[in-house]
């Protein structure tokens, strides 16, 4: 069996995340229309496709990293011409490699790097609307960088998660970064790894901060389970950045 990476590029837009299981199972998401050309491809019928980091309900990717098991001899620059030519055009293989055996997306994954995207320009761009967040007042980009050295380090995340169930909630960020200009903000989060949810959850407390409506101390009443989050920033900012192994 040959063991081949993927590194792909989606718009999330319209899609039910990396995948949807469970009770909210769906077949409208971004691997089972990958799968879906893969079989085709191949005629195998059962194939796993394993991601880096499963995005989430409307959230983006830059370079998400996938690999997947095959019979095929088909050359590797032929699986990427065949995939872009048959998926929809909110998904776009970057590159296509032959990895070792033992390589899994997940599974050997090191870091990830989420970025949130934020205008703050007086008036939202028509052609940006649909993958930047609009933000109406300007926050104190100061008061979310203080706020975001509080969650920094190896903490339990458990609190600015919505997974009901998980081996262990213990991330580590390695580094958040609040910056921007007077048109566009961006927020970088790099962390180990993410719980469901928690670059969300994590960017709309920093934005609630920054815009005064709680104070940069809540963090720490978060963690011990005094206080809740806030809500989840908007997905259509949320890019996933970078996968490292």
């Amino acid at each position: 069996m040959r063991n081949i990476k993927l590194t792909i590029e989606y718009d999330g837009s319209r899609y039910q995340g990396w995948t949807r299981l469970g009770k909210d199972e769906s077949n409208n998401t971004i691997s089972n229309k990958i799968i879906e050309v893969l079989k085709r491809m191949t005629d195998e019928y059962t194939i796993e496709l394993n991601c880096g980091c499963r995005t989430e309900v409307g959230v983006h990717a830059y370079a998400q990293i996938a690999n997947f098991k095959i019979d095929s001899e088909m050359d590797v620059q032929d699986i990427k011409h065949y995939l872009n030519r048959y998926l929809p055009m909110d998904i776009a293989i970057i590159d296509v490699e032959e990895m070792p055996e033992r390589f899994h997306a997940q599974l050997n994954a090191t870091s990830k790097t989420y970025v949130y995207r934020m205008t703050i320009d007086d008036v939202p761009s028509v052609f940006d609307r649909k993958y930047i967040y609009h933000c109406y007042k300007i926050p104190d980009k100061k008061l979310m960088q203080q706020a975001a050295m509080l969650l920094i380090g190896k903490h339990d995340f458990k609190n600015f998660s919505s997974a009901k169930k998980s081996k262990s909630t213990v991330r580590e960020i390695y580094e958040i970064e609040v910056y921007g200009d007077t048109e566009e903000m961006q927020i970088l989060i790099h962390a180990d790894d993410f719980l469901h949810n928690m670059a969300r959850l994590l960017i709309g407390t920093l934005l609630d901060i920054g815009l005064g409506n709680r104070m940069k101390e809540d963090i720490e009443d978060i963690f011990a389970g005094i206080q809740n989050p806030s809500a989840p920033c908007d997905p259509k900012g949320l890019y996933l950045q970078e996968i490292t192994y």
